[in-house]
Formats: structure tokens, sequence, C-alpha cells
């Protein structure tokens, strides 16, 4: 049975701790055996996957009995659960590879059991969620996913800001839980049973409503979703980069695959439902790389530009959406498609930016790109990566993220072309939109790309940077090789995307009317052999010209020093300054008192505009109100039976 290989292969990511555990505190054996059952799971999977796509009725739910009293274990697969669970088997495989180099148990006594014990729940908790056919399965697995990760992010609890960024995480994702018991509650009073996923009448009114909301806080906060994203920037940037990798690249996804679940129980939605998550997609997508601009740590700017990402896919679910609500077929093809699309390219190039990051915290020691400059020489393959994986996330040709909003320009201003174009013409508005992300985008990682990798060495230590070695350079660059493959040929995703399509739809596994598979083939062909007689070109040129001969009156600019580069703060204070209404920027500015004044610095940082400038200030008012409070508790019992008679008084006038 296809839905019990899936769920074997789950077991093995479970158990795949279990041998470092079992191991020695320096022993690398069983990170190897860890390791090497992660792989195993992968290859079932892969096995159970084929098996689904060549006999889809094969995959039956598969229901066990249990001695809860809430129903059944149930767990059951169709294309759209096989769709989000190709990037978990494979980012879980290789992680736990590129692990074995980036944080081998010899040299993390302390926390490297912990870290891949916690690494295979993650990864077969995410398995279950997707398979889950009950509520109380679902949240089962969305607990021990929650929990397992809070562990992963607070590997190195011993640094203030890791346990700061893990308590932020674990508060976040448990009001999110609590939305979500919230939501199956009355799902199940809705439907009369917690089995998953029932199919809503559309004329249910209140509890469609109330069931959006809970479902847009509970798995929008597991997304990331502005404003809802406030553990997002600190857990990516303080866990070890394979389980930023992780996080991001899948189990963000685990969020959107609620998301698709919940809006695809209603045949014919609001029409309300559509336009309120392409709105929210859209503020997301603008917000999340305005700040990524503003970053100076690259593992932020990286969490940052998650949030954008995951901002485009819900652009593409909220024009699906706006196209079952007006029976525009097209836009849900093309927006189902593109979100769809763009989650599988999402959870490669993420995946292998925040490796590549690791790469550079493991040979720098450090995340500051104004520390860092001139690492492309000494660092050649991490250097290729990240200008790889740049290009992707950019959305520029001929990588896979040109594919995914190729297809979601193409929907949007679908909404243009209607009989009753007026109504629509503001759901147009979303790719101008999407046009400013691009481009934020681009100087987003022109700035990183630049001041980390040009110029010269900052700093003499990053002298001896090198390269990753083979257990880290390999899943690097088999991510990069399927992202170039995805983006000169998304035909081969075909077998995958459209019965997924179908699932969501509820209709035929079919989009080639809209999706247009025929041309992509030989355009990406094209683009690749354009960008490849460019690269050639350009090296050709580069060879070929001589340094130019400074001038007698230049200013004293004929032997700069490293501190007269551009930083990375410098490179994006255009964009910084332009967008402060949205950023809030915080500025320390030099003051010169004295004649011969001691050193200062300037320093600029974009901090949360949610977390620090709203939550954090608040909590502390909140405090600080409870600590003035606390002056009633005198400890006497005659204090106590005044406050009662006080309290009895109130209750009676008011009575």
């Amino acid at each position: 049975m296809t839905v019990g290989l899936i769920f074997i292969a789950s077991i093995c990511l479970a158990l795949s701790g279990l041998p470092a555990l079992l191991g020695g505190a320096k022993s690398n054996v069983g990170t190897v055996l860890s390791a090497a059952l992660n792989v195993l799971a992968a290859a079932l999977a892969a096995a159970g996957i084929v098996a689904f796509l060549r006999d889809p009725a094969a995959a039956a739910t598969l229901n066990l009995p249990w001695a809860l009293p809430w129903g059944h274990f149930a767990i059951g697969l169709d294309a759209l659960s096989v769709f989000f669970l190709i990037p978990i088997f494979l980012i879980s495989a290789l992680g736990s590879f590129y692990g074995l180099g980036y944080w081998p148990q010899n040299r993390h006594p302390g926390n490297g059991r912990r870290l891949r014990a916690c690494w295979g729940l993650l990864a077969a908790a995410m398995v279950l969620i997707v398979l889950a056919r009950h509520a109380v399965v679902f949240l089962m697995a969305w607990e021990i996913m929650a929990l397992s990760a809070f562990l992963l992010v607070a590997t190195e609890d011993y640094k203030p800001q890791v346990r700061q960024a893990a308590w932020v995480y674990l508060v976040a994702t448990h009001v999110g839980t609590l939305c979500l018991f919230g939501f199956f509650a009355l799902l199940a009073a809705t439907t009369g049973t917690f089995d998953l996923w029932p199919t809503l009448d559309s004329s249910a009114g209140a509890p469609l409503t109330a069931l959006l909301i809970l479902a847009l806080v509970g798995f929008g906060m597991k997304a990331g979703l502005f404003p809802l994203h406030v553990w997002l920037p600190g857990a990516h940037a303080n866990a070890p980069s394979h389980v930023s990798a992780v996080l991001s690249g899948v189990m963000l996804k685990m969020g959107v695959y609620g998301l698709f679940r919940v809006t695809g129980l209603v045949a014919q939605p609001p029409i309300w439902w559509g336009a309120v998550v392409l709105a929210l997609g859209t503020v997301s997508a603008l917000l999340g790389i305005a700040f990524a601009v503003g970053q100076q740590d690259y593992k932020r700017l990286l969490a940052y530009s998650s949030i954008e990402n995951i901002g485009i896919i819900t652009m593409g679910l909220g024009l699906a959406l706006l196209g079952r609500a007006s029976g525009h077929q097209e836009w849900v093809i093309l927006g189902t498609a593109a979100a769809l699309l763009h989650v599988l390219n999402h959870s490669l190039f993420k995946p292998l930016l925040f490796l590549g990051a690791g790469s550079l915290v493991h040979a720098v020691h450090t995340r500051n790109m104004d520390r860092l400059g001139g690492l492309a020489k000494r660092m050649p393959l991490t250097y290729g990566i990240f200008l790889l994986g740049g290009i992707a996330i950019c959305g520029l040709p001929p990588l896979n993220g040109f594919v995914s909003e190729l297809l979601l320009y193409l929907g949007l201003l679908k909404t243009t072309q209607t009989p009753a174009a007026p109504a629509w013409a503001w759901a147009a508005l979303a790719a101008p939109a999407l046009a400013a992300v691009g481009a934020l985008a681009v100087s987003g990682f022109v700035k990183l790309i630049g001041s980390v990798f040009q110029g010269t060495p900052r700093r003499t230590s990053r002298v001896h940077a090198h390269d990753p070695g083979f257990t880290m350079a390999a899943p690097l660059i088999l991510l990069a090789a399927l992202c170039v493959t995805v983006g000169i040929f998304p035909i081969l995703v075909r077998p995958l995307l459209e019965p997924a399509i179908g699932a969501w739809t509820g209709g035929p596994a079919s989009g080639s009317a809209w999706l247009p598979w025929n041309w992509q083939l030989w355009a990406g062909i094209v683009l690749a052999a354009g960008c490849a007689a460019a690269l050639i070109g350009l090296t050709l040129l580069s060879k070929t010209r001589t340094a130019p001969r400074p001038g007698t009156w230049d200013c004293g600019y004929a032997r700069p020093t490293p501190r007269m580069q551009y930083t990375a703060t410098s490179l994006g204070q255009f964009l910084v300054d332009m967008l402060a209404w949205a950023l809030w920027p915080r500025r320390v500015h030099l003051r010169l008192k004295h004649l011969f004044p001691h050193p200062r610095l300037f320093t600029r940082d974009v901090p949360d505009a949610v977390l620090d400038r709203v939550l954090t200030p608040a909590f502390g008012a909140g405090r600080g109100a409870a600590l003035r409070l606390r002056g009633i508790q005198q400890g006497s019992v005659q204090a106590y039976l005044v406050y009662l008679l006080v309290i009895i008084v109130i209750l009676v006038l008011l009575g």
C-alpha cells in the first residue's frame, strides 16, 4: 500500500536520531547512521510517490484503532499531499548529510545528539501533518513539530540571543496552535466529524467567516505571513544553518499546506476570501523584502526574504480563490499552479541559500555583512551558489523562480481581460506590486553578494576562508542543479503539478488549456543559451581588458584601503530611507563634543516593526503594570477579607 510505504518512511525519520543518542558524546558513528536513516527514508518515500503516480487509486486511507477516546488513527494520500511530501524528504535527507560536515558530533558534544534527534522528529511530524486525515492526529503531529523546532532553534542555548529567539518562537507557535484548536472544534461542530478534510456548504455564513479567520491566524503564524511573522527572523537567524534551511524551506510550507486545505473546503467560497488572502500575500511580499533590504545579518536577510516568498505563494492562492468565487477557471489554474510551483521552487533555492550561508558561517565565523568582503576568490563555490540562488530567488530567467512568478503574472493580468473588467481591475494591482517585490529582491541580493563576495577583505582573518568539504558541498551542488533543471525544463514538474491542482480544485487534473507548457521548454533553452553566451562573453572581455592607470590628482584613491569600500549598510541606505515609513529604522548619530573627541561609531539598523516596535514595548508595559499590582499581595488575611468584601459590594451594586 502506497500510504503504508510513506508511513514507514516517516517512522525511519522519527527513529533517525536514535543512533546519535546511543552513540558517544564525541563519536561521529551515530551521526553517520542518523544521516543514513534520513536517506533511507527519502528512498522509501520516493518509491511510494512513484507508485502513487502510476496508480493513484492504490493510495487508500490507513485506519488504525487506538486507545485515545477521540476517533481513530487515520492517514491518507492524495496528489496535494504528495506535492508537499517531496520537499520534506528531500531537504531532510540533504540537510542531515550536510550536517555531517557542518555540525560534527566530535566538535559539538553538548548539543549534537539532541539536534539529530529533534531533526528526525521534526521531519516525521511534518510527514504526518501532510498525511493526517483526522483532526487529533493532525494536532498531535503539529505539536510535535512545534516542540522539536523549538529545541532545534535553541541548539546553542548558551547564547542569550538564541534563547530569546527560541522563546519568541515557542510563544508564537502556541498562539497559532490555540487558534487551530478553535478551528478544528468549530469545523467538527459544523460538519459533525473530526475527519479531514470535509466539504463545507458555501451558505454556512458566520461559521465560514470564523473558520477562515482562525485558519489565517493559526496557519499564517506558522507560514510567517506579515504581521504574524514575529518569530521567524530571529529563529532562522540564530538556528544552525542547516536547521534554518529546513525551517524555511519546509516547515513554513506546513502553514501553506493548511491554508490550501482550508480554502479548498468550499467549492464556492465568498468573494472576500480571495480578496483578503490576496491582500495579505501582497503586503507580506512587499514588507518582507523591504525589511530584508535593511538587514546587516545575511541570515536575517534570508529570513525576511522567506516572508516575501510566502507572500508570493499566498498571492497565487488568493488569485485562485477569486477565480473559484467568480467562476473564472483560468484564474484558478494559473493561481494554483503559481502557488504550488513556488512552494516547490522556494523549497529548493531557499535551502540552497541557507546552506550556503552555513558555509560562510563555517568559514568566517560572523553573520555581519559589514565585516566581510572579497570572498569570491577564496570561496568560489560558495560565491557561485549565492549567485545562482540569488538569480533564482529574484525570479530572473532562466532559473526556477522565474517560472512560478511568470505564471502568477499571467494570472493577475488575466483579471483585466474579463467582460466585467472594472469590477476586477483592482486584483491586477497586485501585478505591479509583484514587480516592485522583484526589484527590491534584486537590490537586496546585489547588496548581499556585493558586500560579502566582491571587493577586498575588511578583516585580515578572512584571507584564510575556504570552501566547504564534500559533505557540505554535495547538497549545495545538487540543489543548484535542481534549480537550473526546473527553470529550464519546468515541463518535468507537470506530472506532479497538474494532479495537485486537480486535488485542490476537485476537477480534472489538467491545466494544459492555460498553463504554457509547450513554449516554456523552448523558451527556457533559449534563455539558458543566451545567459551562457553572455557569461562567456563577459569572461573573455574581462581577460582582454587591462587595469586603468590612476591619474596624478586622484584625491588619494590610487591605493584605496578596505575601509573605503561600500558596506552593506551603505549599499542599502537609499532604499531604507525611501521605505522609512514602513521600516522605522533606528539610527545612532555621531556627537562630537570636544576638540579632540574619542572614536565614535555611527550605527544604523532596521529592527522588526511588529516585534521590536510594538509587541515588546506592549509586553514590557504590561509587565510593569503587573509588578505594580503586586503591592496588593500583603500576605495578610485581614487585607484579603477586605478585598472580598469590596468585590461582593460591587457585585451587589451591579446586580
